[in-house]
């Protein structure tokens, strides 16, 4: 059977997970994108798994990061070793894809980029940083395939070294998520550094810490429904067992009782860290961290009034192997990925209050555009969501001000977080909503230029279809209910073949005036075809 490996280079350790995989045993198993978004009354089950390997290499890359905004050479040297060891490992098991992925820690150090490139040259791993929403979208998927939640709104907080993040999902739909940059070590190394036990002083800042860290997060979630807290992360797991609760919850193996966890927190905040070890029998680095771990969940569950949390036993390594044994087994449901990140951009849109039926109808322009043109541009089906996404949500900078709106809408998206889109790829979004309209890319443009070759070549593409579709609802009326494009490559044009109201002389001349780029990347002049029958 095939096997796959996750590695989580996190803020207080590096973990490394194989597995051996089959095949989905029955094709109902496999998660399409109406499991997805509705939730089967049983957790979504993918492949068999079979556990091959589990190392973890206490590195704690978040001391120097949060302190000093860098790593010192000495965790990085620690790092690359424990990447080394893995590699090996990794190798004897003849695994047949792997994922490697760095957090909070690396990914906000200044001097990051070094262990990643040190990474790839001394131990052949390619370490990928990714923000918190990417953390938030894939431990969803690794608690969404463990356990029952169908019909729940379920808030899953997932407390780690560098930061915690927040999901909430309602009856299966993404409604929310935040990263808060509040996390174990974090904590320790700006409130509790050099201290032998937790003192009412010192718990008193931590407290406020927290408060103030969640406060924002708070307001959007005491105004909802939430049935569960869903905990995931080292401590989570600790905390179980430490402080079950005594009577069953159907459905949930491992339950935190909150009241005993508040009763633990305060036990273990008057011991040492030595004696925390012993009498619990806790790693050393786990006699820390546990610490600000239950206080960030005690402040969550108190807020929101809720007794007990949840312990799924998973985390993001979990996340990243179900992908993986998905896409190796061409399970994955590609399509609903695509709507969840649809989705998402709605949510940002509806956010700074966009004209939502002109973002669905340049998006759908867009997209026939793409597809009409595809033997002229050579992008795939990644670079099609893109465009869609940037159909979308292009105007949303009128939220800010319609004179240089293109402008306003590349700051929002370049800031904002879209579930499913990686840092690269949000990029390219806010670039081609930039483009728009009025001057083309151009490299004199700093968020133009600071892309790769590869990306530049995308945004100049796939911008010079959207200002043609842009300009089918010139006037956000509809008039243009539909359009199809045919390409004439022996006189070098595109014929433009539209539907819609008859009085359409502002959108068609509109077309015409946006299609140079479109004319200049594909070397295809753009014509309307007049024969075409009005509905």
């Amino acid at each position: 059977m095939p096997r796959f490996a996750a590695i989580d280079v996190g803020s207080n350790a590096l973990r490394l997970r194989i597995i051996e995989a089959s095949a989905p045993r029955d094709p109902l198993n496999v998660p399409t994108s109406e499991q997805l978004s509705l939730l089967a009354p049983t957790p979504i089950e993918g492949a068999a798994w079979t556990e091959v390997a589990s190392v973890r290499a206490s590195v704690r890359l978040g001391s120097d990061v949060f302190v000093s905004g860098k790593l010192s050479p000495n965790s990085i040297g620690q790092a690359c070793a424990a990447l080394r060891e893995f590699r090996s490992v990794i190798d004897n098991a003849k695994v047949d894809a792997y994922r490697a992925v760095a957090t909070s820690a690396a990914r906000e150090a200044k001097n990051g980029a070094t262990l990643a490139e040190r990474a790839r040259r001394e131990a052949g791993i390619d370490l990928e940083m990714i923000e918190g929403i990417e953390e938030a979208r894939l431990i969803q998927l690794a608690v969404r395939r463990k356990l029952p939640l169908s019909g729940l709104s379920a808030l899953l907080v997932d407390v780690g070294g560098g930061s915690t993040e927040l999901t909430l999902l309602d009856h299966g739909e993404h409604q929310l998520s935040t990263s808060l940059p509040i996390g174990t070590v974090r904590l320790i190394d700006t409130y509790l550094r050099n201290t032998k036990q937790v003192d009412e002083t010192r718990t008193r800042l931590l407290d406020e810490a927290i408060d103030r860290a969640l406060a924002s997060a708070l307001v959007e979630l005491r105004g909802r429904k939430i049935d569960i807290i869903v905990g995931t992360g080292g401590n989570v797991e600790t905390l179980a067992e430490l402080s079950p609760r005594k009577e069953p919850t159907p459905g949930y193996d491992r339950v935190i009782d909150v009241a005993s966890m508040q009763t633990l927190r305060k036990r273990m905040s008057a011991m040492t860290t030595a004696d925390r070890r012993d009498t619990f029998n806790l790693r050393p680095d786990r006699a820390d961290t546990i610490i600000p771990a239950s206080a960030i969940f005690d402040h969550l569950a108190t807020a929101l009034a809720h007794t007990s949390i949840i312990s799924p036993g998973v985390g993001l390594t979990a996340g990243i192997l179900e992908e993986l044994v998905d896409k190796f087994f061409h399970v994955w449901d590609t399509a609903g990925e695509a709507e969840s990140v649809i989705a998402a951009c709605l949510r940002l849109g509806r956010r700074y209050s966009f004209d939502e039926a002109h973002g669905r109808r340049v998006s759908k322009f867009a997209a026939q555009l793409f597809d009409d043109l595809k033997t002229v541009h050579a992008f795939g089906d990644r670079e099609r969501l893109l465009l869609r996404a940037a159909g979308l949500i292009h105007d949303i900078g009128d939220y800010v001000r319609y004179d240089a709106h293109h402008k306003h809408s590349y700051y929002l998206i370049q800031h904002s977080d879209i579930m499913g889109l990686s840092r690269d790829e949000r990029a390219i979004v806010a670039n081609i909503a930039r483009y728009h309209r009025k001057g083309p890319p151009d490299s004199a443009h700093p968020n133009f230029r600071d892309l790769d070759k590869e990306a530049r070549g995308k945004v100049r593409g796939l911008a010079a279809i959207l200002r043609v579709a842009d300009a089918f609802d010139r006037e956000h009326l509809g008039k243009v209910t539909s359009a199809r494009a045919a390409v004439d490559r022996a006189k070098n044009r595109v014929l433009l073949f539209l539907r819609g109201e008859g009085d359409r002389e502002l959108e068609e001349w509109t077309v015409l005036a946006k299609s140079e780029l479109l004319r200049d990347v594909y070397d295809l002049k753009v014509e309307i075809a007049h024969e075409e029958v009005h509905e």
